[in-house]
């Protein structure tokens, strides 16, 4: 029985929740954010989108984003929202980003009482669940740095 087990194991694909936000790393490869960069006027964006809204050029390219960041704000959510399954209460912060962006993230592994603005975070990938498919589904958040 543990073979079999194993064996279903192995069949596992990790694949992203969207791959216009991040790839899942090859081993040894760090995770990143995936945003674009507007190779007009240097603006970065994130998600990736096809065309400047600063400029409005179309030659944008991908760029792999800073792992870490700063906390800009933070809700701890008591209440999930219709369609969500996973536990609460659980955190949600704004992240600022090196490269000037602020982006929404879900915080993980904090105590609550600790966090704080302006406080250090580094991204991580955790899985969210296996789809029909059975593959491990993951997304990215921000925890401690």
């Amino acid at each position: 029985m543990a073979d079999i087990e194993k064996a279903e194991g192995l069949n596992k694909k990790k694949v992203s929740i969207n791959e216009r936000l991040f790839s899942i790393p090859a081993p040894g490869e760090e995770p990143h954010l995936t945003g674009a960069k507007c190779k007009n006027c240097g603006e970065v964006f994130f998600p990736q989108r096809e065309r400047c809204t600063n400029c409005f050029g179309e030659e944008m390219e991908r760029v792999a984003l800073s792992k870490r960041g700063k906390i800009y704000t933070y809700t701890i959510v008591h209440h999930a929202t219709p369609g969500y399954t996973g536990p609460t209460p659980y955190a949600v912060g704004a992240v600022e980003l090196p490269e000037g962006l602020v982006i929404l993230s879900p915080l993980t592994q904090f105590n609550f009482e600790e966090l704080k603005v302006g406080m250090d975070v580094e991204l991580t990938i955790e899985k969210l669940f296996e789809n029909e498919k059975g593959d491990e589904v993951f997304s990215y958040k921000f925890g401690p740095y």
